[in-house]
């Protein structure tokens, strides 16, 4: 049988060598590939009632790829009276494979336990975050910008959860990939298809990690560890990039393994389900709509965090996780919080600590019912919340230094304001003079019995430059 007919070999950006095969090659081939895959696809459906798992596709996906390589390779060699090298064959295996089951052209960038985001501002205008290291520019990852949608346009369809779709309808697409990546997506409402692929660098980690990190002190770990096991309710902020949801994986470890709890994303980023030290955990994934709306303004099909939290209070659940606040979500998680039996967490973007309540009230006054106010939104997140932990992220590199995240306040809420005013608040930790990162500020929480009763020796609240072991090390001066 012969092989497919392929467009002109070309020169392969990658490897630093000629290559037999070229991304035409590699787009033909998937076709190919897709074509032979989709019967067997549906035979199996049709025989088991489901899809048919991964492990399974992709097994069976390589098996005929390597079939579909080999009738290349000969009709190449007979072409050109030259026989492409194994090495040659086995590049493009991998090429197709990755294109058909993993991210194609991007998958050698996220395979770099380096990168920390992907920016790509249509096809050939590519740039790269690595860790401790200035942004560069890197290889195109199409051809063309009609082919990287088309590529999105293949990922979009083959998201497991939920229904995602990049379209004349959806030019925005939003996407958890594997390996812990967040990508977004515009196009049509910019001038060329643009990219964002956000790295979670870890999933499994703890807050003795984040103390080796320079995250967080000795005695921040012994308060927040406390806090935990005294079920207080607590909201992470900070600006994009800086470690929130680390942060958050980081304290969702100090959960006992036997408590049944809820986490709420826009997309899966947390995988606590996955990771093996909780038990009973209900992962809960928003859905898009088709882009049809139906008679209330809404569009068919699609599910909201705001849409999943009223139910999920009826599932048992102890805690919630919210991935991160940004919209409707925000009255029902409050009032959840509010009624729930503690040790919630939350994110949200926010610049400085002090501005968290009034971002607060914004997203109230924004997507809350008619009767929301400023007052009543400040004593939801009165009621709601114990303590707030922004971290913040102060970037050299362009100055020749690294990228340092590390906690940079702890807010107590301690009641409602006066007349009506945004919540009372401790400020539990700060900078001081000379270090940037969080100490003690001598103010003692008013819930101080409750986090000794959970194990927190209070001398930590009055340690020496709050138990940093040094003072930050930086380039330049931080303030």
């Amino acid at each position: 049988m012969p092989g497919p007919q392929l467009g002109p070999v070309a020169a392969r950006p990658a490897g630093g060598r000629v290559a037999f095969w070229s991304w035409g090659t590699v787009r033909e081939l998937r076709r190919v590939l897709a074509d032979r895959l989709a019967p067997e696809f549906q035979a199996y459906k049709e025989l088991h009632g489901t899809e048919m798992p991964d492990a399974d596709a992709q097994q069976l996906g390589r098996s005929l790829l390597n079939d579909l390589v080999a009738r290349w390779a000969q009709d190449y060699a007979r072409a050109h009276q030259v026989s492409p090298t194994g090495e040659d064959e086995q590049s493009l295996v991998q090429a197709v494979f990755d294109a058909q089951f993993r991210l194609g052209r991007l998958q050698p960038y996220l395979d770099d336990p380096e990168l920390e985001n992907l920016m790509i501002h249509g096809c050939d205008e590519v740039w790269a975050d690595y860790a401790n290291a200035p942004r560069r520019r890197v290889e195109p990852v199409a051809d063309s910008d009609a082919e990287l949608v088309e590529f999105l346009q293949h990922l979009a369809r083959r998201h497991g959860q939920g229904e995602r779709s990049l379209s004349n309808a959806n030019p925005l697409l939003a996407l958890a990939l594997d390996g812990g990546y967040r990508m977004q997506v515009m196009t049509q409402v910019t001038p060329r298809p643009y990219v964002t692929i956000r790295r979670q660098r870890v999933r499994d980690i703890t807050l003795e990690d984040l103390v080796a990190k320079g995250t967080v002190s000795h005695a921040l770990l012994a308060f927040l560890r406390a806090a935990m096991l005294a079920g207080k309710n607590i909201m992470i902020t900070g600006t994009q990039g800086v470690g929130k949801t680390t942060m958050m994986l980081a304290l969702a470890r100090e959960i006992d393994p036997n408590e049944r709890l809820g986490t709420f994303e826009t997309e899966s980023e947390l995988y606590l389900h996955k990771i093996g030290h909780l038990q009973q955990v209900v992962p809960m994934e928003a859905r898009e709509g088709n882009g049809e709306r139906g008679p209330d303004g809404r569009e068919i099909g699609q599910i909201t965090i705001a849409d999943l939290i009223p139910p999920a209070l009826r599932m048992n659940l102890r805690r919630m996780i919210v991935g991160e606040v940004r919209s409707s979500e925000i009255v029902p998680m409050l009032q959840a919080m509010s009624g729930g039996e503690g040790g919630s967490l939350c994110t949200i973007h926010v610049r400085k600590p002090d501005a968290i309540f009034a971002r607060i009230a914004q997203l109230c006054l924004e997507h809350g019912s008619a009767g929301m106010t400023q007052e009543l939104a400040y004593l939801m997140a009165a009621n709601a919340l114990d303590l707030v932990v922004h971290i913040r992220m102060v970037d050299e590199t362009a100055a020749g230094g690294g990228r340092h995240r590390f906690v940079q306040h702890v807010l107590e809420v301690t009641g409602a304001g006066e007349r009506g005013g945004h919540p009372a608040y401790n400020r539990i930790f700060a900078p001081a003079a000379g270090e940037a990162r969080a100490v003690p500020t001598g103010v003692l929480p008013s819930c101080l019995p409750e986090l000794e009763a959970a194990g927190l020796d209070a001398a930590w609240l009055t340690a020496a430059a709050g138990a940093w072991p040094a003072p930050l090390a930086t380039v330049r001066t931080v303030v």
